[in-house]
């Protein structure tokens, strides 16, 4: 939000000599954060005055209108003499006061202003529009001062524009909506600085009579529980909005549309209660507000034409549907050029039910965005009253004595807090009374209990209880921890000591900790880059994951409240997302990638029913935590990697390697060692599983329990996502994973290896997984490692055979090995090989 610091003068008497620092960090204590705090003085530099023409000579014959102007600019410019500017803009006439910046002046962007000969004329300065002052967007024609302004020619011209102001933009965050407003701001400052308010929602506003001014029907009181109208006849159509007022919203970020428009955003920034004007002559009979039925229409003032859902909530006359209410008019009865009678309504909107328009529309306005965060619903009246007097004070007409209130709000129930409880939850001591001395600053209404201390002390007991009423424009505070808050940031954060606390005994980082950082340390190592990815995805997408389309195998979570309604599900798998990120990578220009995620995914617990509803007054029991984690879905932690490209790149030494199948189950292998698997418990077979190839995918079992599957992307996820021919992946289920117990240290051999290669001719069908299996059950504890390092298959091995070749290590740990140990071992190893699988000696 930006507003200007005159502004808000209107309504809190800030300090004359206020610094701008000491203003920034009183909001930053408040908890406001401040965007940015900007001087406009400070934003041209150099000579801008006014200026009053003289003369204006049209030039001729060039492809646009061109002026010669000469303009008295008093003694500004040193001489006394006119000024003589080359201007292209047509809306001023001689005798009009200008604004001019003289040579050697910069405007806002670091546009330096000179004197030069252009268009066959001296030209020395310029005459400013509104864009090149900073202050708005438009540049149609320059700023003509109006004849209120005193200014003579040679005066500064800051003051005159607004450039003599101070501008602070605010992020206010979304539980103070309150603070969306110059009433609320005003207040949070005279709680700063302990000077006084004038809180504009107290000015006198007529009730509603007993004679609407205007038929309306209120069918739905729960998204509407206040609505306020009145009406304005005769007013003048060409009235202007006041010059004042226009500043004001451009400061604010808000265009200048017409004098009704304006005036109903004015009043909106003012007191933070936003407002429509209808052209009650373009209303077709009394006004219905009611939910909209389901693809109903309505053509908004953007244009658009929106379809709209039984959730929205409108406002309807005999041709349906006007406005979407509380976010934005509709065009059929908006305020236009002629119009002449305004209806100004000022409603209270349901805040849930405004954010899931505004969001399912796609229309985040300045109304929504005040509404969704709560908005007074006893200043409706007073924001009525005072728009009322702004359009006949300049634009005419006549305010019907006639007000229609329709009021279904609901008092505010009060809260019941003991008065310690800010001491006991912060650690500050906070008197009792000073408790209750803040929160009536903030509005509250606190009344206290019996056990009050005598009457003459004007304390109130420490173990009292306090019964606090919340203002009505302040919707965020409904429980206890709200109001602790408040007492805390009223008093000063800066109170609160910074200790650090006590870290309790440990033994380091648990057994699951360290497992997690091992595996990602083995994979890093390994060339993979980590990703973290959203946990959302898609129907479509776990459809296809998920093939084939009858698998049912993985139900999955679907939110309540999605950040996307394109993705409402929670992953049963990292691969979806991590996909995702793969494919935006490879878009990008990337094109070798080797990812990798560890992660959360969410299975639902079927048939858990709903949790239990649980307050904030106490903490849950036992059992009503057990009920609640018995409807939270199962989260085990899983890793998995995707590989695309060639994992050996290419260069001088050679061509690159591509990833594949193989890399891919290396991969999970990794993880299985670096997660303490040792690999004699680690078992790979050939699977079917999505979205997996079917031919191409393996599942690993530690201890005969799968705990994960590797391998080659089925051919359709692989088209379906654009990705790369032989896409490949792993996931492995951590949580699966037996407990890591002691590990002994290992034992190292000083003598020097025995190296062998052995190839084995086998059947195609024989798992590359059983003969390592073989081998090593054969060779005995000489046998150190086994490692396949070729697959080949030829018409010389005959048809559905194939050779694979291992190296095998020996060694000892208390002696060198002679060539017979180890040729022995070999032959045992080979030997069971054959007893097992068939396995032959290629060549032999």
């Amino acid at each position: 939000m930006r507003v200007s610091v005159s502004w808000l003068r209107e309504y809190v008497d800030l300090p004359a000599d206020l610094p701008t620092g000491d203003l920034e960090q009183a909001l930053v204590d408040l908890g406001i954060e401040v965007e940015s705090v900007v001087d406009l003085a400070e934003t041209v530099t150099g000579r801008l005055v006014v200026g009053e023409v003289r003369e204006i000579e049209e030039l001729t014959g060039f492809k646009k209108p061109i002026r010669f102007c000469r303009v008295d600019v008093g003694d500004a410019n040193g001489t006394g003499e006119p000024q003589e500017i080359v201007c292209g803009a047509r809306n001023f006439a001689p005798g009009d006061r200008v604004v001019v910046i003289l040579p050697g002046g910069v405007l806002p962007g670091g546009f330096a202003i000179g004197a030069r000969k252009t268009y066959g004329h001296n030209s020395a300065g310029m005459i400013c529009s509104a864009k090149e002052l900073g202050l708005g967007d438009d540049h149609s024609g320059i700023i003509v001062l109006g004849p209120d302004v005193t200014a003579k020619p040679g005066d500064d011209a800051r003051p005159v524009v607004g450039l003599d102001d101070v501008v602070l933009d605010l992020e206010v965050t979304p539980d103070r909506g309150y603070a969306l407003s110059l009433r609320g701001l005003a207040r949070e400052l005279s709680h700063a600085f302990d000077v006084p308010l004038r809180d504009p929602a107290l000015a006198p506003a007529p009730g509603g009579t007993e004679v609407p001014a205007y038929p309306v029907e209120v069918r739905d009181t729960v998204g509407c529980d206040r609505f306020t109208a009145r009406l304005v006849r005769g007013v003048d159509p060409n009235a202007p909005t006041p010059a004042w007022m226009q500043q004001r919203l451009v400061t604010a970020g808000i265009r200048s549309i017409s004098l009704p428009v304006d005036i109903t955003n004015y009043v909106m920034v003012e007191l933070g209660q936003p407002m429509h004007a209808f052209d009650a002559d373009r209303i077709a009979g009394p006004l219905v507000v009611r939910r909209a039925e389901a693809g109903e229409k309505l053509t908004t003032l953007d244009g658009v034409n929106r379809v709209l859902t039984a959730d929205d909530m409108v406002i309807c006359d005999d041709t349906g549907p006007i406005s979407l209410a509380a976010v934005m008019g509709g065009e059929t009865s908006e305020v236009v050029a002629g119009t002449t009678d305004v209806l100004f309504e000022a409603a209270h909107w349901d805040p849930a039910m405004v954010g899931r328009t505004a969001r399912r529309h796609k229309l985040f306005s300045e109304a929504a965005k005040r509404w969704e965060r709560g908005v007074d619903p006893a200043v409706a009246l007073v924001a009525l009253e005072r728009a009322v007097r702004l359009l006949t004070a300049h634009g005419g007409g006549t305010a019907s004595a006639e007000i229609l209130d329709i009021d279904h709000v609901r008092p505010r129930s009060p809260i019941i807090l003991p008065a310690d409880l800010p001491t006991r939850r912060i650690g500050v001591e906070y008197p009792p009374a000073r408790v209750v001395a803040l929160l009536e600053r903030v509005g509250c209404t606190v009344a206290q209990g019996a056990d009050r201390l005598p009457e003459d002390t004007g304390t109130v007991g420490a173990g009292a209880t306090l019964s606090v009423t919340p203002p009505t424009w302040r919707p965020d505070l409904t429980d206890p921890a709200d109001l602790v808050e408040e007492v805390v940031r009223l008093d000063g954060y800066d109170r609160v000591p910074s200790v650090l606390p006590t870290a309790p005994p440990g033994r380091g980082l648990t057994p699951r900790q360290r497992r997690r950082r091992a595996v990602a340390g083995s994979l890093a190592e390994r060339g993979y880059v980590e990703v973290l990815a959203h946990p959302f995805v898609s129907p479509g997408l776990a459809d296809l994951l998920g093939l084939p389309a009858d698998d049912r195998r993985r139900p999955a979570v679907r939110l309540a409240n999605p950040l996307s309604e394109e993705e409402p599900l929670l992953r049963t798998t990292l691969l979806g997302p991590l996909l995702g990120i793969l494919k935006r990578n490879l878009g990008r220009g990337h094109r070798d990638l080797a990812l990798y995620e560890i992660g959360a995914v969410f299975h639902p617990r079927v048939g858990a029913g709903s949790p239990p509803a649980m307050g904030v007054d106490r903490r849950p029991t036992d059992a009503e935590f057990a009920a609640a984690d018995a409807v939270v879905p199962a989260q085990p932690v899983h890793v998995a990697a995707v590989l695309a490209g060639d994992l050996d790149p290419a260069g001088w030494w050679g061509a690159g390697r591509p990833a594949g199948w193989a890399d891919a189950i290396e991969a999970a292998r990794d993880v299985l060692d670096a997660a303490g698997v040792s690999g004699e418990r680690v078992e790979v077979r050939a699977a079917e599983y999505a979205p997996w190839h079917p031919g191409r995918c393996a599942e690993l079992r530690v201890d005969g329990s799968v705990v994960g599957h590797a391998g080659e992307l089925h051919p359709l996820v692989v088209a379906a996502l654009e990705l790369p021919r032989r896409t490949c992946a792993m996931e492995l289920d951590l949580d699966a994973l037996p407990a890591v117990g002691v590990t002994p240290a290992p034992a190292v051999s000083g003598f020097p290896p025995a190296l062998i290669d052995v190839a084995l001719v086998v059947d195609d069908s024989v798992p590359a997984e059983q003969v390592r299996r073989a081998l090593e059950a054969g060779a005995g504890e000489l046998l150190e490692d086994v490692r396949l390092f070729d697959v080949y298959s030829g018409a010389q091995l005959g048809a559905g055979r194939r050779s694979l070749a291992y190296k095998l290590t020996f060694r000892a740990s208390d002696r060198t090995l002679t060539v017979e140990e180890a040729v022995a071992a070999r032959d045992a190893a080979v030997a069971v090989a054959a007893e097992r699988l068939g396995a032959t000696l290629r060549g032999a």
